[in-house]
């Protein structure tokens, strides 16, 4: 009999994390659910499914050893409702499970180990260290510019890019770009490409009041994220990624400084009336102090005016909505700035001040 006692708070929380790095489907039945790796006084759950999986270790109360695989779902909805502070697993040499807390006793079943396939190899030179909630702003702030076209896989992901201590986080669909650059403890140069999943799952998972450091580890096909008792860990993707900085505009004409929320609030209104059967590009016009964007579809029209200020000449140019609404909604600031040089070329945002993040934004071609 194999047995062990554990915070159940702590228990599921795991559980829950753990959970999102399983199979959905797999001709491996282990694979459908978490494996169990108990030794003296410690717990190791994980869930992979090949690709992309979660690791956690958890402090347990126990002699025993032994290596089991739980139904996910059955495990954490169990552990959930259970109705006191602490676990107490027991487990028979024919795998049926006892889960006692408090005034409640589950009974349920679990899995050999044997069929579960190794883990990719995890030790690798410890990598650069990065603060957890900075690293969450990198990913949100520009994820949502990856491409969902499957035909260049390469750029289905994130490219991370060290430099002389500093690091860029690029995203590009072929519409937009997005790039949020951070300084990092970091001497080595390199360059990696993580899929979106995995930066989506780990952005998730960071705290914005962490004090311990998100630690990211690569080897030639795959990478680590380790912070908080967690592993992340997942195959990098192959190929050659876009070379992002020969897009960015090296000059400008028009210099517009707009406030976020009157923007955002601009688009959204916007939004209303654009969905995927009625679509049309926003038409926007900077001049004399204010933007003027318009948009008609079959739904209705709009004609919409924000106070602005503007540096340049005056600018008529097309632009996709939801493109423009994700960026700015990404700046994550009060006040950015516009830049274009006309209607036919790219359009750049910055923050007020310096280039912490880039969005790049390609034009629609409208007729007058």
């Amino acid at each position: 009999m194999i047995t062990f006692t554990c915070d159940k708070q702590s228990l599921y929380d795991a559980v829950s994390h753990v959970s999102k790095g399983i199979a959905q489907r797999s001709t491996i039945t282990a694979l459908e659910g978490i494996k169990v790796r108990l030794n003296p006084d410690n717990l190791e759950l994980t869930g992979y499914d090949l690709e992309f999986g979660i690791q956690k270790n958890l402090d347990v109360r126990t002699d025993d050893t032994g290596e089991f695989v739980f139904n996910a779902r059955l495990l954490s909805e169990a552990v959930r409702r259970m109705s006191g502070q602490e676990v107490r697993f027991e487990i028979d040499e024919k795998l049926n499970v006892s889960m006692y807390c408090e005034a409640t006793e589950f009974h349920i079943s679990a899995m050999s180990a044997e069929e579960y396939p190794a883990l990719p190899d995890m030790n690798m030179d410890e990598g650069m260290h990065i603060d957890q909630n900075v690293l969450k702003t990198m990913i949100n702030q520009t994820s949502y510019a990856t491409s969902l076209n499957e035909q260049k896989p390469v750029l289905t992901g994130e490219l991370f890019e060290v430099s002389n201590g500093s690091l860029s986080v690029v995203a590009i669909d072929g519409f937009r770009l997005a790039i949020r650059n951070e300084k990092v403890d970091s001497r080595e140069n390199m360059q990696f490409v993580v899929p979106k999943r995995t930066v989506t799952e780990v952005a998730n998972m960071l705290k914005d009041d962490a004090e311990e450091q998100c630690v990211i580890s690569v080897s030639r096909s795959h990478i680590l994220f380790e912070f908080d008792g967690y592993i992340v860990f997942s195959r990098l993707l192959e190929g050659e990624f876009h070379n992002y900085k020969s897009s960015i505009p090296a000059s400008f004409e028009t210099e517009v400084l707009v406030n976020v929320g009157d923007i955002t609030q601009c688009l959204e209104r916007c939004a209303l009336l654009i969905n995927s059967k009625f679509n049309a590009p926003i038409r926007c016009t900077f001049s004399g102090g204010s933007l003027n964007v318009r948009c008609k579809t079959g739904i209705g029209e709009i004609n919409d005016t924000i106070p602005v200020k503007i540096s340049g000449p005056d600018v008529k140019i097309g632009l996709n909505n939801r493109f423009m609404l994700e960026a700015v909604k990404a700046a994550d600031c009060d006040q950015i700035k516009i830049q274009m040089s006309g209607g036919k070329r790219v359009v750049k945002i910055v923050p007020m001040q310096g280039e912490s993040f880039i969005f790049l934004l390609m034009p629609i071609q409208i007729k007058d």
